[in-house]
């Protein structure tokens, strides 16, 4: 952080203020005024900690791979304006005599690495490729998108509005890790956009052609970045969209074909976009997801020994699905409620430490408020909950059992944990009303 960024910074920051203050004007609801003002602020300050933090307490891809190249690109396309060409060209095009550090050749056979470089070259035209403010960049993208999913669970739900605030506004590691120049950033937003156009545009039935085009996008900008994201997310909501919509039907019999063809559509899809999948990138697809979590394990082990924060499941893993399945439980406690207090090694890992302990004890608080029974049984009572449920936990199965390092899986694991926290609060407020009446009744 120089000088430059430090008199830039809050010159940005007013400009940014400006858009976003003339969008709020138009916002009727003065509530939603009222979380958008302040979830800006706290996106501001997000940006400035993430840049302190890679800056002066962490080095990593941010500042090593994404800034370094993506400024790289920026001086070559100032120097010739015929470089803008890589802009519009594949990774595997791209002259790797152009790369700004030898040591980061590898990372250019990934097109994900490559879109992220073109975004910080492309946000440094606008801002003479100073960190800081590409880091604000990135965090007022990550704010719209997850702005939009705010609004996407508000319309649901405008009563419970200060816990979903703080589900998807306001939730520390979700403001922190989508505040800088990394992927996660991107990730959010597009999620954020998609889930609310495709909800906008095929439920609610508003602007359809606009809604279409905006999902395509973030849809195709997820499958470059993090396409496991899209392949774990979109079945089920796909499924939530069903179900909330057979409500709509009367006929019984309707229901269930509706139900039966679009299910064995969705199931054909998946296994079309999993074939695909495996062309594009091996060993994420569907049927070699054994494969990739063994050789993902053996990645973060071999590493283990020069990593401060690498961990270990407790259980064997041998390679086969049978053993998948046992480690399941595990995994997604890893994504979900790990690192424990006393396994935070450095100060990141210890916030999300914090917040990984206070989200076990929410979790806790809710089971024993509607019991195990009743707990299991809401999930299928309000497809919203199930859709949020199993997508946090497929989710949380996949990043737990393939990313044994913390400081990695603190930031891999922001895009289910909105959703898990809301499937939990919709839990216990569908609980909450039923204790309470029972009390009355013994009471009585």
């Amino acid at each position: 952080m120089g000088l430059l960024d430090i008199i830039l910074f809050p010159v940005y920051v007013l400009l940014f203020h400006l858009y976003f203050s003339i969008a709020r004007k138009k916002m009727a609801d003065p509530q939603l005024r009222f979380y958008h003002k302040y979830a800006f602020w706290v996106k501001i300050i997000g940006s400035l900690a993430i840049t302190i933090f890679n800056v002066y307490i962490s080095l990593g891809d941010s500042t090593t791979l994404y800034y370094r190249e993506g400024y790289g690109l920026y001086k070559l396309i100032l120097n010739d304006s015929d470089h803008l060409k890589w802009f519009f060209t594949p990774v595997i095009d791209f002259d790797q005599n152009l790369i700004t550090d030898p040591a980061n050749t590898g990372y250019y056979k990934s097109e994900a690495n490559f879109f992220i470089i073109k975004m910080v070259a492309f946000f440094s035209l606008f801002c003479l490729g100073k960190y800081t403010i590409i880091n604000l960049f990135f965090s007022m993208l990550a704010f719209s998108g997850i702005w939009k999913l705010f609004l996407f669970f508000y319309a649901r739900y405008p009563k419970y509005h200060k816990k979903m605030a703080i589900a998807v506004l306001f939730l520390p590691t979700l403001v922190f890790w989508s505040s800088g120049a990394l992927k996660d950033p991107v990730c959010m937003c597009m999620l954020g956009w998609l889930t609310f156009s495709v909800y906008d545009g095929y439920y609610k039935k508003r602007n359809m052609l606009a809604n279409s085009v905006v999902a395509m996008i973030a849809m195709l900008v997820i499958s470059i970045v993090k396409p496991y994201i899209l392949f774990s997310y979109l079945p089920f909501f796909i499924l939530y969209l069903i179900l909330v919509n057979l409500h709509l039907i009367k006929n019984t019999l309707t229901k269930i074909s509706i139900f039966l063809f679009i299910a064995l559509g969705s199931v054909i899809g998946l296994y079309v976009a999993s074939e695909k999948l495996q062309e594009e990138m091996g060993s994420l697809a569907l049927d070699k997801l054994a494969e990739s979590v063994q050789t993902q394990q053996n990645n973060f082990i071999n590493m283990s020994d020069r990593a401060e924060s690498s961990f270990s499941l407790g259980v064997e893993y041998d390679g086969s699905l049978g053993s998948l399945a046992k480690m399941a439980p595990a995994a997604i406690n890893a994504t979900l409620f790990r690192p424990y207090i006393w396994e935070s090694k450095k100060i990141s890992t210890l916030l999300s430490s914090l917040e990984s302990l206070s989200l076990m004890f929410f979790f806790l608080f809710v089971l024993k408020t509607a019991g195990p029974i009743r707990f299991i049984k809401t999930i299928f009572k309000d497809p919203m909950i199930l859709f949020c449920l199993l997508f946090s936990v497929l989710f949380a199965f996949f990043i737990g059992a393939t990313t044994l390092n913390f400081g990695t899986l603190v930031r891999y694991k922001i895009p289910c944990m909105p959703f898990f926290i809301i499937a939990l609060v919709l839990i216990y407020e569908y609980n909450k009303p039923i204790k309470k009446a029972r009390s009355t009744k013994q009471a009585v």
